[in-house]
């Protein structure tokens, strides 16, 4: 399952995340200009248990070193596809966690769950020399984040069939515990140091993920993050929106909702809804007048569903504010 995008539009722009994303291309970057002393490179700062079970091979590093593998190991990656992965599953998760948390939380709750996550490893693996990098477990911390905030979420995700793409919108409850099962599954099939993936380091972020969001949801903001969280905040809606109909309501009518900002309501807005019908999805562009509030219902004359005598049903959308 490869995720593509989540349907729960972020409020505010993610620096922080960006930010992330950007720090860890930058170390990518610098570790293909190792040459040579890649490998010295990775052992030096990826995190190797035996740095720290075997005295004989700790000595061969300082005290610096061993506590800044702790961390730098999340910031390195191994090959393209390793960072590519890592890298789009962050943008699609942590722009919305980062928007309930707040911008600096965020940028320390990443840390924290990288951080857990190597410790997972390191005790799991204890004797392992094989040098653990990359994001997967603050990523996976990330994810069990979105799973408890965003629970009715969609993931749209391509499922691989046979060589023909098929695309699906998943509950994020559903996709998120299977991807959390199948890392328990191959954390505890797998021996001991005998994988190149560190499977206990994504189960053991994504429980602190959970785990942590309960502590920081609780802790006040500070002054300088609410002023960063009001200046960061998205004056405008995604332009493209899809539409959530309940069949079980009406049989000719079409019932659903547009988001906008209290910019787009007082100054007006126009929108493209992806409206469902049957297998297929139609798409309309729709006109929000200027100097609608919140609840306010707009009728499209003509945009529901056909009865069997030809008649047509109506579509209406309710306004709702994201503030």
């Amino acid at each position: 399952m490869i995720p593509l995008r989540d349907t729960t539009p972020s409020k505010n722009y993610p620096i922080i995340n960006n930010c992330l994303i950007g720090l860890n291309v930058l170390f990518y970057l610098l570790k293909l200009a190792q040459g040579a002393g890649i490998n010295q490179f990775i052992f030096t700062y990826g995190l190797v248990p035996a740095r720290y079970a075997d005295p004989d091979l700790a000595a061969h590093f300082s005290l610096g070193q061993q506590a800044l593998a702790l961390v730098s190991f999340m910031f390195i990656h191994g090959g393209f596809w390793h960072i590519l992965g890592n890298m789009w599953t962050l943008y699609i998760f942590g722009d919305n966690v980062e928007d309930r948390l707040g911008h600096f939380g965020y940028l320390i709750f990443y840390l924290l769950c990288g951080w857990t996550s190597g410790l997972f490893h390191l005790f799991t693996n204890w004797h392992s020399q094989i040098p653990t990098i990359g994001a997967s477990g603050a990523i996976a911390g990330i994810m069990g984040a979105y799973l408890v905030l965003y629970p009715r979420s969609r993931i749209l995700t391509l499922i691989p069939l046979f060589f023909i793409p098929y695309f699906v919108e998943i509950p994020a409850v559903f996709f998120l515990g299977i991807w959390f099962l199948l890392q328990l599954l191959n954390a505890t099939a797998a021996e001991a140091g005998s994988s190149g993936i560190a499977w206990w380091a994504h189960v053991g972020g994504f429980l602190a993920g959970i785990l942590f969001l309960r502590l920081f949801l609780r802790m006040p903001s500070s002054r300088a993050s609410n002023r960063l969280r009001h200046s960061t905040t998205k004056r405008k809606t995604p332009h493209l929106q899809i539409l959530r109909s309940d069949k079980n309501r009406d049989k000719l009518h079409l019932y659903g909702t547009v988001f906008i900002s209290p910019r787009e309501a007082s100054q007006g807005t126009r929108k493209l809804v992806n409206v469902p019908a049957g297998l297929q999805k139609r798409l309309y562009r729709v006109t929000v007048p200027a100097g609608v509030s919140d609840g306010t219902v707009l009728r499209l004359a003509g945009l529901g569903r056909v009865s069997d005598d030809g008649r047509r049903g109506d579509l209406f959308l309710k306004v709702h504010l994201t503030t």
